[in-house]
């Protein structure tokens, strides 16, 4: 369609700036222009404050070149089963840490939903505890948790189960907030009590999303329990810390081999866990 200039009456414009506002509003216009131009700056500040610069690149790909050729081939030497026992550790940290911090988590968002509990305050108690929980990294748990027990695999648990119990209870709440009203007040219809409701109304209707969100989570903390064993606590973290501190790249490069093989392994069984019990939503959680 062709507007001659007779067309633009000041009653077909006044008409157009009522459909589309925005295409007449200079000022949100000016405004994401000063947005952008913000972020350009901030963007180059962060740049320029970090020394990044296309000569480091280039002298960075050298050495990391020089890294690579000495990666191949990878070998574990002699501690080929001391490899796997300590992969088998850390697999095991991430599931006990997982499993756990999957139940604590179910009765903690139920406290976290609006639908459960009307209380405000007693919401905002619970969801801020939650934020602290999930708000400190895991490594930093594992720091904590490694003074207060000791090495070994007991503080890379403690730290899995604290930092993804408020991640959980955050996923969970969500979805109890989302779950349809009507078996819940079909048992509040029959006599039952609020935990009878919360127990056959919504349970039932968020089990699927939850076990999806723990199966997710599970396969995060493989990956996050390698390297908390850095800071002392269990698994074939320490050795590939150790590796790379002694410059033998070729057993570190061995052990990211194996590090990649478990996930892989560990991904292919949630997926045909998923599709067993859940069917084919196979989407994982929005954030961790």
């Amino acid at each position: 369609m062709i507007l001659r200039e007779k067309d633009l009456t000041p009653h077909a414009l006044a008409a157009a700036r009522e459909i589309c506002p925005a295409v007449f509003d200079s000022k949100s216009e000016l405004k994401a222009w000063a947005l952008g131009c913000a972020l350009a700056a901030f963007t180059l500040y962060c740049l320029w404050l970090f020394e990044f610069s296309p000569e480091r690149l280039w002298n960075g790909a050298g050495k990391l070149a020089g890294v690579l050729a000495h990666m191949f081939p990878p070998t574990p030497k002699d501690a080929f089963w001391e490899y796997l026992h300590a992969m088998a550790q850390t697999v095991g940290m991430a599931f006990i840490g997982t499993v756990i911090a999957a139940v604590l988590a179910v009765p903690l968002g139920m406290l976290c939903a609006k639908n459960v509990v009307p209380t405000w305050f007693v919401r905002f108690f619970f969801r801020r505890g939650n934020d602290v929980l999930r708000g400190v990294d895991q490594m930093i748990w594992a720091l904590i948790f490694v003074r207060a027990v000791g090495l070994g695999p007991l503080a890379g648990i403690l730290a899995i189960l604290i930092s993804d119990t408020g991640t959980l209870a955050k996923l969970y709440s969500e979805a109890v907030e989302n779950v349809e009203k009507r078996p819940v007040d079909g048992v509040r219809a029959c006599g039952g009590s609020a935990l009878q409701a919360a127990r056959f109304g919504i349970l039932p209707q968020v089990l699927p999303v939850m076990l999806s969100n723990a199966l997710y989570i599970f396969e995060s903390n493989v990956r996050s329990a390698t390297i908390l064993g850095i800071v002392g606590a269990g698994g074939i973290g320490f050795y590939l810390a150790d590796r790379v501190r002694t410059l033998l790249w070729e057993e570190a490069s061995f052990i990211m081999i194996l590090i990649l093989i478990t996930v892989y392994l560990i991904d292919g069984l949630s997926k045909l866990i998923r599709s067993r019990f859940i069917g084919s939503r196979d989407s994982p959680p929005a954030s961790h």
